[in-house]
């Protein structure tokens, strides 16, 4: 027995000793800047780009939305996407606006120098903020319908809305190529070289998580391949804010249980995510999505390029539209 018990406690001291390494060596590399991501962006006129305004969330933060004024019949809660400040949306915004639309762009907690770059205080944040921001929306227009419509990570976390109590503020979602969990069919390896994880790092800590144990969730675990020639992007994300700004684990559990109109739209060309494998994937739980595959546009290209958001506003549009027959 007690060569058993010192066997037990010299295992236990092996593998505390091996997560603890883990927890403090591997940290994620930040791969080199992508190309695709970044180049897109260098033929966008953002000399109308809207100032950032502030609102007050629940815990007293003051976080950050631009606003592009429309008609005010529908509002259009715009989430950009990993890394972004919300500035990116720019064109796919004014494209809302000019469909009749007022267009609402936070700056997703973690993001954009509002509070700490790259990182939340607890997973569940941004949902907390989302519901506090239209919280601060809804007097303004009471009688307006409103949509909810992301982009990448934001397309993801428009799942994190869909199918739970926050489906209630909205009237409809839209997902534009949105990013899935890691191990999602529709993934590219390494996310066609826009995101490096720390990956024994990201299974400790959800094994902590598991036990109850949260304390260490504000570690990094991702690096993006972001360019130093764009400003106000956040190239690391922390456990926490990995976890909530994107899609939950039960994505396919949670779009099944709505009942809520909602679309998807992917590029053809999109470089981070395989675009033929959204509908196998999604279809089965939910055959009316309606899931849009617009040729030639690349993932960037479905926020700044003609073909990607004439193919938004047309998608908002139908969805908008008042039923007939």
């Amino acid at each position: 027995m007690r060569k058993m018990f010192w066997a037990v406690g010299g295992l236990t001291v092996v593998v505390l000793g091996s997560f603890a390494g883990v927890l403090v060596f591997d940290t994620p590399v930040k791969p080199p800047p992508l190309a695709s991501i970044s180049k897109p962006f260098a033929d966008v006129d953002f000399g109308d780009l809207p100032a950032v305004q502030t609102f007050a969330a629940r815990d007293g933060a003051k976080l950050g939305y631009r606003f592009y004024k429309g008609s005010g019949a529908q509002v259009v809660v715009l989430i950009h996407g990993s890394s972004d400040d919300g500035g990116g949306m720019h064109p796919l915004a004014k494209a809302l606006r000019d469909a009749g639309a007022s267009v609402y762009v936070p700056v997703v907690r973690g993001h954009g120098n509002f509070e700490r770059n790259g990182d939340i205080n607890y997973i569940g944040q941004l949902e907390d903020d989302l519901a506090d921001f239209v919280a601060v929306l809804r007097p303004l227009y009471s009688n307006a319908s409103f949509s909810l419509i992301g982009f990448s990570s934001g397309g993801g976390f428009v799942l994190r809305a869909i199918g739970t109590p926050d489906e209630k503020l909205f009237d409809r979602f839209i997902m534009i190529s949105p990013a899935l969990p890691q191990n999602a069919p529709t993934i590219r390896p390494s996310t066609g070289g826009w995101v490096s994880v720390a990956k024994p790092r990201i299974i400790v800590l959800a094994m902590l998580n598991r036990i109850g144990v949260p304390w260490l969730n504000g570690l990094p675990i991702v690096a993006f391949a972001t360019s130093p020639d764009v400003p106000n992007l956040t190239s690391v994300y922390s456990f926490r804010l990995a976890v909530d700004f994107g899609a939950p684990r039960d994505y396919l559990a949670a779009l099944g249980r709505s009942k809520k109109p909602a679309a998807l739209l992917v590029g053809g060309d999109d470089e981070l995510f395989y675009p033929d494998r959204y509908a196998p994937l999604f279809e089965p739980v939910r055959p009316n999505l309606r899931i849009t595959i617009v040729p030639g546009i690349s993932h960037i290209g479905m926020t700044v390029a003609p073909a990607g958001i004439a193919a938004v506003r047309k998608s908002f549009l139908d969805l908008t539209a008042p039923a007939t027959g």
